[in-house]
């Protein structure tokens, strides 16, 4: 008889259907298996994998204990193949390393036995220590910016009627969005408020809020590389994919709440970008994260590095 890790209870759509997802079946000892967020394009969505793997990892570590006992600190993450959405996707952990502050897992995701992903996920128990965080920058009010949910609601086609059912963050781009156009002002620098659409439910843990950063962030790390290129997400000649996605999740917060992603690239070449974000709520530095994504126009033929 099978069993699936957890999840407090939510009534409230998209955000119940995403909490089901990350509500993962045990296939067997240190095996899961999940089902997949739907996609225009057919393909998995980074972010999902991203969560579910976290959730699978922190399933073999804390068993019979608090589940925050040892929180994910840190994930180290390759997307190696896309995935369909059709198909289950099956998480297998291996348990690398049980020491008595920190606990290490490896995770490889599979669809028909094709690996698609792979992550080493570690945890620690809280313990003191020497404590300080970047200042949060300046940024106006969210309350003050356009609503992602707003924009998504008043777009009369199939992925206007996707992004409005099925994606669970509220986003306000400080910069204006680039949905649909370039951005304004070329920059490598923007800054993103967001928040699920309605409430975590009661009880959910410390690792189930650092698992849905993951999922809501992996949606707009790429921008600043696009920002500074011109390219938009509708834009028919771009390709945009995640390579590698790290995450340091440094303290608590609730992604109920209102969250600044201040985000840079520092490069971008040979078809590739880089991104740095840091992550802030209520005064306080959250969580730092780097992506390395694959950002093409297939109009631009000629090489510059």
């Amino acid at each position: 008889m099978t069993s699936r890790i957890e999840l407090p209870a939510c009534t409230h759509e998209p955000l119940a259907g995403l909490l089901n997802t990350l509500s993962l079946e045990r296939a067997g000892k240190n095996l899961y298996r999940a089902e997949n967020i739907p996609q225009l394009t057919g393909r998995v969505y980074g972010g999902q994998i991203l969560a579910q793997a976290t959730m699978a990892a922190a399933d073999t570590v804390n068993l019979g204990t608090d589940p925050d006992e040892r929180l994910a600190h840190s994930i180290t993450a390759a997307f190696l193949r896309p995935g369909k959405v059709d198909v289950p996707t099956e998480f297998e952990v291996v348990e690398l390393n049980d020491a008595r502050s920190f606990s290490t897992r490896s995770v490889r995701a599979r669809q028909n036995g094709v690996i698609l992903f792979t992550a080493r996920v570690s945890f620690q128990l809280h313990q003191p220590g020497p404590s300080f965080g970047t200042p949060v920058p300046e940024a106006p009010d969210p309350d003050t910016l356009d609503s992602s949910v707003d924009f998504f609601s008043q777009v009369d086609n199939d992925w206007g009627h996707l992004m409005s059912t099925t994606n669970a963050v509220d986003m306000r781009h400080v910069d204006g969005h680039i949905y649909t156009g370039p951005a304004k002002v070329a920059s490598n620098h923007t800054q993103i408020w967001f928040r699920t659409r309605s409430p975590m439910p009661e009880g959910s843990s410390k690792l189930l809020q650092r698992a849905m950063l993951g999922y809501a962030a992996d949606q707009f790390m790429l921008e600043p590389v696009m920002r500074q290129t011109d390219i938009y997400w509708t834009n028919p000649h771009a390709s945009v994919a995640t390579l590698d996605h790290s995450i340091w999740w440094h303290r608590n917060f609730d992604v109920s709440q209102w969250i600044l992603a201040d985000l840079e690239s520092p490069s971008a070449q040979n078809g590739r970008g880089l991104t740095i974000a840091k992550f802030f709520q209520n005064g306080r530095h959250i969580a730092t994260m780097s992506q390395e994504g694959m950002v093409r126009l297939r109009s631009v033929t000629t090489y510059t590095d």
